[in-house]
């Protein structure tokens, strides 16, 4: 039987290069996936998973309206599928992660999504939120904080340097704008 499965971290822990991976692992053994990536982000190029360390993708891009039950079937009625990858899965719906649960349920396919929990405020995404709740499998991926120890949170940065504390949760950027901290070290750069 399928299962959903949520893989999520702060920023720089491998989520991309994990789901690569997954992909690769399944085309070598003749088997069909499917790799999805919000179309917002484009800051490879529109249509690319791409990891820090230099591997990468072509993925279909979806947007907030697309019913991904039905664009799932249709390329399962072209080929067979045999796993379903999405990239960045905080910036999925509410009805995005119920139509995931469906692919696995109905179709038997398993879906295997990777992304932040939280934002750079400690919220959590839409998306996320829901694949904490609804998923089959939960699993954390390991980044580090400056200090060595496990990062759970995101700090956005402005041009200086100064933690950032308001504006629109979602604001594509890397390590330029973004550093993975520990609680501790997040609550000094958010609350000082």
């Amino acid at each position: 039987m399928a299962k959903l499965y949520f893989y999520y971290s702060s920023m720089n822990a491998g989520k991309s290069t994990a789901l690569l991976q997954s992909s690769y692992n399944y085309k070598e053994r003749g088997m069909n996936t499917l790799v999805l990536a919000p179309e917002f982000d484009h800051r490879y190029g529109v249509g690319k998973v791409t990891s820090r360390i230099g591997i990468e993708s072509e993925a279909t891009t979806f947007s907030p309206d697309d019913d991904l039950l039905r664009l799932i079937e249709e390329r399962f009625d072209e080929a067979p599928l045999h796993c379903i990858l999405i990239d960045e899965a905080q910036f999925l719906t509410k009805e995005q992660v119920f139509q995931l649960g469906e692919v696995t349920d109905k179709l038997n396919i398993p879906v295997l999504a990777y992304g932040l929990r939280t934002d750079f405020q400690g919220e959590p995404f839409e998306g996320s939120k829901y694949l904490l709740a609804w998923s089959d499998n939960l699993k954390e991926l390991k980044a580090i904080c400056h200090c060595g120890t496990k990062a759970t949170m995101v700090v956005r940065f402005d041009e200086n340097g100064a933690a950032i504390r308001e504006g629109s949760q979602i604001e594509i950027g890397g390590n330029d704008r973004y550093v993975s901290m520990c609680r501790k070290h997040f609550k000094e750069k958010f609350f000082a």
